[in-house]
Order: structure tokens, then C-alpha cells, then sequence
């Protein structure tokens, strides 16, 4: 079977993992603190914490950035979940402006009608591994005064001209959950080139611990495990050779999948690097199948895709509450309809590729 998603563990991975067990300090501790220094090190900012989650990673740079109670935080209707989720838990109200058809990222050109006094951050997310159009986003957060949060979630080694994902914004925050192009299982980083943000991360993560048992503020329990680190750190090592990986077979699905009637296949951003954590085409009216057949058609080859994502986050419940109806966001609706996401992992081989390429020519009566 070829898989949508499978983590690479190896050697490296299993030999860390068992060095921390053998050391007896199992919760945050050195490996932590080695990872924070590696991966600020890789992204090119000052400091980064590590957390137990992209969604924590979210919610404690979204507390950092200031965010609470009447502030707006605009962002995308076409993302996951976890997007959202964080503007939630601090009292905030998520502006939605819809995306760029072609990169899936929020549409930079129609953010300023959305920005308003409660205004507080625009939080772009890294759509698929591709970074958003950053230098006019940035130009119109300086002018307002806004911050910047980047959702690069899915995003660890894009770059937007000579920066990578993560040292874009006053925030980055990255996921590192089992499916991601790095992982630990469960985990996230937040990057910054802030100390003040720096520091309240880490009084977030600690139950808004400042020294012991003394508190500034509310917090949680976000932190992470030397356990965790340990697997993360060998991962973030072979973080190149992992995005190698993943653009040849992009690459290698272009090229064979090119012409195919029906099929819209990924685009590149002028001034970016895409790394792939999904390779996306759009099945659309004129392929002589839908979307769902398609899927369950490759599923009976043994091929597994998978919809990346099946409804925007206006049109669920506890969003749409804020006044969002079907309609609002028809490029990020109509995406919702289309897209499909096929296996490019490291582990999908040359072979693997054609496999997929010739089932779907098959399919299409190519």
C-alpha cells in the first residue's frame, strides 16, 4: 500500500530515544533545550521554546503576541482546525479573508479591508509546505502596526526569498506531529527574535510560572518531553534530505501527470520554495470522475489519498456563530470541493510515483 503519510524512524531516532530512557530525565530537560537551540539555529531566529503541540505552539504565540479578549486576529478559512482554534481560547475573534486559488494561502491583496481598530495580528498559514506571499503581508502590518504570526505548521524548511518559514514573522509556529515533513509524535516549536515573546512563551507553557511557584499569569501545561526532543532533534539533521525527498516526487508527479484533463496540479510562488508536506491537484468538473470516486478508486489500487480539507472553517458551527455564512469565501469553498492530496512522502518511492501516475492515467482513460 502506498501511504499518505509515513514518518521516517531510524536508527538515529530509536538510539536518542533510548539515551534519554537510560538517563532517567524524561521531562523537559537538556534535549529540550538542545532542540530549542538547533532549531532557532535551522529557522535563523534568536530563540525558539518548544511545546507538546502545533496547537500549543499557536495559542502561546497568539498570548505572546498580546492577543485577549475584543481583539481580531485575521487569518485564513482554509486550514485546519487548529488555525482557528487558539484565537478561541483567548477571547478573540478570528477575521477570515479567502484565499489565492493558486497557492491555497491567504489572499494578501484583500487582508486591509479586513484590518479594523480591534485589529491586534494577521497570522498567514504555510498552506501545504508553501509559504504565503510574506513581503506585501509584512508591508501592510508595519503601516497598521500589526503583528505577524506565521502558521507554519506545515511549513519547517520553505523559504520566502533567502528566509526560511519561522524567521518571516515577529512569531512562527511549527508542528511536529507524526505525518509532519519532521516529527516526535507530538510536539511544536515557537520561533522568535524577541526575548520579552520568548520568555512569555515559556511562562505559558509552564502554567504562567515566571521562577518557582511564583505566577505572572495564567498558563498551561504546554511543555514537552526530553523524550520527544530527543527524536525531533535526529529529525530536524535530515530535515534537507527529507525536502529533497518530497520535491523530486513532486517534481516526478508533475511530469507525469501533466495534461491529464481534469487534474489542476500544484503551483509554485514566484520567490518560494515549496517543501510538500501535501501535494495538492484539484479534481475538477471536466476529470471524468469525482473526487470521491477517484479516491475510492486508488483506494482499491492500494493508493491512499486523502482531502486536505473537506469544508472551509466558516461553515463549522462554532465558527460560522460569528455571522460567517456559505458564500462568504467562494475560493476557499470551491478549493474545499476540489482538492486532493496524493502520497510524496520520503518514503514513496521512484516506482511508488509511476504506481500512481499510471492509476490515475487508468482512471482517466488516458
Amino acid at each position: 500500500m502506498i501511504s499518505i503519510a509515513a514518518p521516517v524512524i531510524e536508527t538515529e531516532e530509536i538510539d536518542a530515544v533510548n539515551g534519554v530512557l537510560q538517563s532517567g530525565m524524561l521531562a523537559q530537560g537538556p534535549k529540550v533545550a538542545e532542540l530549542e537551540a538547533a532549531f532557532a539555529a535551522y529557522c535563523g531566529t534568536k530563540y525558539a521554546a518548544a511545546v507538546n503541540s502545533g496547537t500549543a505552539a499557536l495559542h502561546a504565540a497568539l498570548f505572546a503576541a498580546g492577543v485577549g479578549p475584543g481583539d481580531e486576529v485575521i487569518t485564513t478559512p482554509f486550514s485546519f482546525i487548529a488555525t482557528i482554534n487558539p484565537i478561541l481560547f483567548l477571547g478573540a475573534k478570528p477575521v477570515l479573508v479567502d484565499i489565492d486559488p493558486a497557492t491555497y494561502n491567504i489572499d494578501v491583496s484583500k487582508i486591509e479591508t479586513a484590518i479594523t481598530p480591534k485589529t491586534k495580528v494577521i497570522m498567514p498559514v504555510h498552506l501545504y509546505g508553501q509559504p504565503a506571499d510574506y513581503a506585501p503581508l509584512q508591508e501592510l502590518a508595519t503601516r497598521h502596526g500589526l503583528l505577524v504570526v506565521e502558521d507554519a505548521c506545515q511549513a519547517i524548511a520553505a523559504n520566502y526569498g533567502d528566509k526560511k518559514a519561522g524567521s518571516l514573522g515577529d512569531l512562527g509556529c511549527f508542528s511536529l506531529y507524526a505525518t509532519k515533513n519532521i516529527m516526535c509524535g507530538e510536539g511544536g516549536i515557537v520561533t522568535t527574535n524577541n526575548e520579552d515573546h520568548l520568555n512569555a512563551i515559556k511562562r505559558f507553557r509552564q502554567h504562567g510560572m515566571s521562577a518557582t511557584y511564583q505566577y505572572e499569569h495564567a498558563g498551561y501545561n504546554y511543555r514537552t518531553t526530553d523524550l520527544c526532543a530527543a527524536i525531533a532533534t535526529e529529525q530536524l539533521k535530515k530535515v534537507d534530505d527529507f525536502t529533497a525527498a518530497r520535491q523530486a516526487n513532486a517534481d516526478r508527479l508533475d511530469a507525469g501527470l501533466a495534461g491529464v484533463e481534469g487534474l489542476v496540479l500544484p503551483t509554485r510562488g514566484n520567490g518560494r520554495t515549496h517543501v510538500f508536506h501535501q501535494y495538492v491537484v484539484r479534481v475538477t468538473k471536466d476529470f471524468p470522475i469525482t473526487r470521491q470516486e477517484l479516491v475510492s478508486q486508488l483506494r482499491e489500487r492500494d493508493i491512499i489519498a486523502g482531502v486536505y480539507y473537506p469544508q472551509p472553517l466558516h461553515v463549522i458551527p462554532h465558527i460560522a456563530a460569528f455571522g460567517y455564512k456559505v458564500g462568504d469565501f467562494p475560493e476557499a469553498e470551491k478549493a474545499a470541493e476540489e482538492v486532493l492530496a496524493l502520497p510524496v512522502h520520503p518514503r514513496v518511492s521512484e516506482a511508488d510515483v509511476q504506481t500512481i501516475v499510471n492509476a490515475i492515467k487508468e482512471i482517466a482513460n488516458v
